[in-house]
């Protein structure tokens, strides 16, 4: 089962890299049990552009669906039974999104009109409930600068039972303070996403852009200076410091 994850190459070295962290510091803040990682955190072997990971899923067939943004079951991680109730009238809705964290508060602007079906996605989650809980299980610290979030399962490979399409990928870009989704492959998209803590030119523009933050970048520098232990490559691994999702607030109109 693949994960969502991104790579970059060093002279002839692959580093992943989709959820980047940074040099290691004295202080570390981790929750023993969060840090109890199964063997699917294996460092990666792939391509140029492995970004984070949520395992290949299965999918049920995209005829299980009519919408546009192609959702479909999949499977493992069946959580909901139902897919998101997507229209373009709900999800034409401008929000922001404030994400609690045990290390600060990081809100972004969602993309609404740039990626509807992701940004729709992403509230109909988050709504739910599905973050809250679930920790950043990657970090990268070279040539790619990701914290990466939004796995249940804290391992790379978990999801919310479907997936959808990707978009807003013309001239895709990932500055500083973006978010964007992660996947393992083309229209995979499912729970995973990446904050850019520092701007990550290297990173091709195969993965959703669908968020910019507004506030919150001292927060990730924070956790990409402390580190992080590079068990799937140097500079690529889990963040020293733990953080782990309290609250998602979704705010409409912003």
């Amino acid at each position: 089962m693949r994960k969502h994850r991104i790579m970059s190459i060093i002279g002839a070295t692959v580093i992943l890299g989709l959820a980047g962290v940074a040099a290691t510091s004295s202080t570390t803040q981790a929750a023993p049990q969060a840090r109890a990682r199964p063997a699917t955190m294996a460092p990666r072997t792939a391509r140029l552009a492995d970004l984070p990971s949520t395992g290949t899923p299965r999918v049920r067939g995209m005829a299980e669906t009519s919408n546009a943004c192609g959702f479909a079951h999949a499977v493992p991680m069946d959580r909901y039974k139902g897919l998101p109730d997507y229209t373009p009238a709900r999800a034409a809705h401008p929000y922001s999104a404030t994400m609690y964290t045990t290390q600060g508060t990081i809100t972004f602007r969602a993309l609404t009109a740039a990626a509807p079906c992701t940004t729709f996605s992403f509230r109909f989650l988050a709504t739910r409930d599905y973050f809250t809980g679930t920790h950043c299980h990657r970090l990268t610290i070279l040539q790619i600068f990701v914290l990466q979030c939004g796995d249940p399962t804290g391992t790379g490979s978990g999801g919310p039972g479907y997936v959808f399409k990707n978009e807003n990928l013309a001239g895709a870009t990932y500055p500083a303070g973006t978010v964007a989704m992660a996947n393992a492959g083309p229209d995979t998209n499912g729970s995973q996403f990446f904050f850019c803590w520092k701007a990550s030119p290297r990173i091709p523009p195969d993965y959703t852009p669908f968020g910019v933050v507004t506030s919150g970048m001292k927060v990730l520098r924070t956790i990409a200076s402390a580190g992080d232990d590079s068990q799937n490559a140097p500079g690529d691994g889990y963040p020293n410091l733990f953080v782990k999702f309290l609250k998602v607030r979704i705010v409409l109109g912003k």
